[in-house]
């Protein structure tokens, strides 16, 4: 039973080591367009949650805010 865990382990060390080597540090390019989509979803949720809150608004006649 603890032979299991200890492989698992060392199974995840090994693939963990795998993954770090094959990664790379992102261009500048990369950088902003990550940043850029980020920046639009955080947007597009805050837009969602302020309608959403409109709407509650609306239904409840502002009771409960």
């Amino acid at each position: 039973m603890a032979e299991g865990y200890i492989e698992r382990i060392k199974n995840f060390l090994t693939e963990s080591r795998r993954v770090l080597l094959v990664t790379r540090k992102p261009s500048w390019k990369e950088y902003k367009m990550a940043a850029k989509i980020t920046g639009v979803g955080m947007i597009l949720i805050g837009i969602i949650g302020l309608i959403i809150t409109i709407i509650g608004y609306l239904i409840l006649g502002g009771q409960g805010l």
